[in-house]
């Protein structure tokens, strides 16, 4: 792939002693284990506000994880309730930007955790050697970002970098070719839907047209600026309907926003 979003940073390929021990939720038997027939990588960030629906989230995960027997992907967790607390005490406690930022990627680290439990055919990752075995094994990783964000510290250290943006990151490092951004939302619209009943889902836009808005969407503010630099199909989905992913990966049509450099 052509350069990297932060191509001087160092590697983290080598796993220190005290590391958290693979995960594997292996709940389908080994007969059923083969090779993905579709060669290319998608990366799919399953987003923390799904946890506040239970069932449909299970429901996801379900999908997903049958999914990664014909499609080679990786999940990237998002942070959910787990970095809504880090908010809350650097709130209280006015943190500096690096610890606040640590503590927001440990956050993701847990919800890894949680998701990792919930699908079957998958396995906690740390680093991009691992993801490439799990996926060589035909494997589902579920990337734990902490570890090699810590080793690389890549991206700016502040709350305008989310896991959207660490999911491109990872994407880039992956060499996907395109990354899902599976949320609680249709998708970007023109307006917030949720105070507005008129705004409108926007299907494609451009980075710089995602830039040009000039207000809070669904995805956080530093990803249409580093989808400049790097570009990659991203699709912005609804969880909560999980026929729309597979289709996205199907490549049928479905409900999504995308946003693409191509356009």
């Amino acid at each position: 792939m052509g350069d990297k979003l932060f191509p001087e940073a160092k590697s983290s390929e080598q796993v220190p002693p005290n590391a958290t021990s693979v995960l594997h939720n292996s709940s389908y038997p080994p007969m059923y284990m083969h090779y993905p027939s579709v060669f290319d990588l998608a990366v799919i960030k399953v987003g923390g506000s799904l946890a506040q629906n239970p069932e449909k989230l299970r429901t996801l995960c379900e999908k997903i994880g049958a999914l990664s027997m014909s499609h080679r992907l990786v999940v990237v967790p998002g942070g959910g309730e787990f970095a809504d607390t880090v908010r809350q005490l650097d709130d209280r406690f006015l943190l500096s930007g690096r610890a606040s930022h640590c503590m927001a990627v440990l956050a993701m680290d847990q919800y890894g955790l949680l998701l990792n439990d919930l699908t079957a055919n998958s396995v906690v990752v740390q680093g991009l050697r691992e993801t490439q075995t799990a996926l060589a094994q035909g494997k589902l990783p579920i990337f734990l970002p902490s570890q090699l964000l810590f080793a690389e510290d890549p991206l700016e250290n502040s709350w305008e970098i989310t896991s959207d943006s660490i999911a491109l990151y990872l994407a880039t490092k992956l060499e996907a070719q395109r990354l899902l951004l599976v949320t609680d939302v249709d998708g970007i619209y023109t307006q917030d839907p949720k105070r507005y009943p008129d705004a409108e889902l926007i299907k494609k836009l451009t980075p710089h047209n995602l830039v040009e808005l000039s207000m809070r969407t669904s995805v956080d503010q530093m990803l249409p600026k580093l989808l400049l630099k790097q570009p990659m199909d991203c699709f912005v989905i609804n969880g909560l309907f999980p026929q729309r992913t597979i289709d996205v990966l199907a490549g049928q049509p479905a409900v999504y926003t995308l946003i693409s450099t191509s356009l």
